[in-house]
């Protein structure tokens, strides 16, 4: 099989900090290559790299036959690589149309854009991948799945060659997954190559050819998916056998903290809940349910239509600084969109919400923050250099984790998480298991909501399934299951809670 790219020696650091050490990678024409590591493993540096955005401090890349040493981002997507990340890049205030020209319109005489030309183009890549979007659609009225397959067209109309997909199924439905992957197998068989990055075995081996696993930014193991098997394969990502085992623990709770009467708002509808100092509760249910829409409305970020919220007895309403002053904090599941400040380094990211509840404060004390952000990074094992460094130095969880530092550092009594471990790994999804299950120890409240339910046997007390906007069941620990908590979500069983 031909080669199409080969990394060869690449090391990297940042600071004091090494992401990279004299690792390599291999991708042929025709396959899906899956890249594999737990977070901060060096999968997204080495990504970067490859496609200009970072240059190695050592290595060189040879794609297509032609050696790169410090090549630029417009070198690489001329020579014909794309990256579909998993925060997805379209413009939501654009057409469909726009977001596949942008930057590369098709032009009459006298420069003028030929929109009946663009359209035309755009209907046949979509009709030749079995793509049903409307071109003249805005991009803010497009689900998660149809976004994705809009960023793949994209890098197609571009004639990209390689194809990296970061997480690409993260918010997607079965139904949806099964379609993407057809459209991966029909363009690999017409020779376009893909690096798969995910954390989901099953995927995995459903959809590629041959993997190459790093840990601690040095490279482990490669070869064909076919030779291996999904243990082994954890085994190298974590370093030792990965053990999927009940994490729970039973503890003593406290007296009830927070209460939803009669709750309605945007997609759910008189909810009624109550919620104890130190217990974990789990909301599940399939996307549209309305679980994730309460969760934001327990925050401030969707408006109450209807009912009550009160925490210790008093009636909560307002603004996002509102719910914060009580004492609420909530992790949104989109970290580019709602958590990453990019421009600011990783100690701004870590004090910008207590400083939303001290804005009288005119002076930031630079070394008292930092004092707390040093304790809080030793308490939550935040892999990170200077706290001057910029947030986007960090890998995806250990972002995640100086979010929940944030968070920690305003003095919040119930964490609202919404999906927490979103595109995150084995290794450390178990770390965040042990942080939420420490936090509840202290006499914090975690709300989380969720999709996978192996995670809400492993740490919640209680699991709150949704279907159609409306409690459908309320499971206590022992009795939550895959199919106790499918039957409640697809609407065969009915209860309210």
């Amino acid at each position: 099989m031909k080669k199409i790219l080969e990394m060869s020696h690449i090391s990297k650091a940042f600071g004091g900090v090494k992401a990279l050490t004299d690792v390599h990678l291999e991708v042929n024409e025709g396959e899906v290559h899956a890249l594999l590591g737990e977070n901060g493993a060096g999968k997204s540096t080495l990504m970067n790299i490859l496609t200009g955005v970072l240059q190695a401090d050592s290595g060189k890349i040879t794609f297509l036959g032609k050696d790169y040493y410090t090549p630029t981002i417009n070198q690489m997507e001329e020579a014909g690589i794309a990256f579909v990340h998993q925060e997805l890049n379209v413009i939501n205030d654009l057409t469909v149309v726009d977001n596949i020209f942008l930057t590369r319109e098709l032009t009459g005489k006298f420069g003028i854009i030929d929109e009946k030309k663009e359209i035309q183009t755009t209907k046949e890549l979509f009709d030749s991948l079995g793509v049903n979007i409307n071109p003249y659609a805005m991009v803010r009225t497009l689900k998660t799945s149809e976004k994705q397959l809009l960023e793949i067209c994209k890098a197609l109309y571009t004639d990209a060659k390689l194809i990296i997909l970061d997480e690409p199924t993260t918010s997607l439905s079965n139904e949806e997954i099964d379609h993407l992957f057809g459209i991966l197998s029909r363009l690999r068989e017409k020779g376009k190559s893909f690096i798969f990055i995910s954390h989901k075995m099953p995927e995995i081996f459903a959809i590629a050819d041959r993997y190459t696993v790093f840990r601690n930014g040095h490279y482990i193991s490669s070869g064909e998916i076919k030779d291996t098997n999904p243990r082994d394969i954890t085994s190298d990502m974590v370093g030792s056998t990965f053990v999927d085992a009940d994490m729970y623990e039973q503890r003593e709770l406290g007296d009830e903290i927070l209460k939803l009467h009669n709750l309605s708002g945007r997609g759910f509808d008189k909810v009624n809940l109550s919620f104890r100092k130190g217990e974990i509760v789990a909301f599940t249910g399939l996307a549209g349910s309305g679980a994730s829409e309460v969760m934001q409305t327990m925050f401030g970020v969707l408006p109450r239509e209807g009912g009550s919220i009160e925490f210790k007895g008093k009636n909560l309403d307002g603004s996002i600084a509102y719910f914060m002053r009580n004492k609420i904090a909530m992790l949104p599941s989109n970290r580019k969109e709602n958590s990453v400040i990019k421009d600011l380094s990783i100690l701004e990211n870590f004090y910008v919400a207590e400083h939303v509840l001290s804005f009288r404060k005119q002076v930031i004390n630079k070394n008292a923050e930092d004092a707390r952000y040093e304790e809080q990074k030793k308490k939550l094992k935040i892999k990170a250099g200077s706290s001057a460094d910029e947030i986007t130095s960090l890998s995806g969880g250990n972002q995640q984790k100086v979010f929940l530092a944030k968070w920690l550092n305003t003095g919040a009594e119930v964490l609202l998480f919404n999906n927490p471990t979103r595109g995150v790994d084995v290794g450390a999804k178990a770390e965040i298991y042990r942080l939420i299950l420490d936090f509840a120890k202290s006499g914090k409240t975690v709300i989380f909501n969720t999709l996978e339910i192996p995670e809400v046997q492993k740490i919640a007390d209680r699991c709150v399934v949704f279907y159609a906007g409306q409690v459908a069941a309320i499971l206590d620990h022992k009795d939550v299951s895959e199919k106790t908590v499918m039957s409640y979500s697809t609407g065969i069983h009915s209860q309210r809670g």
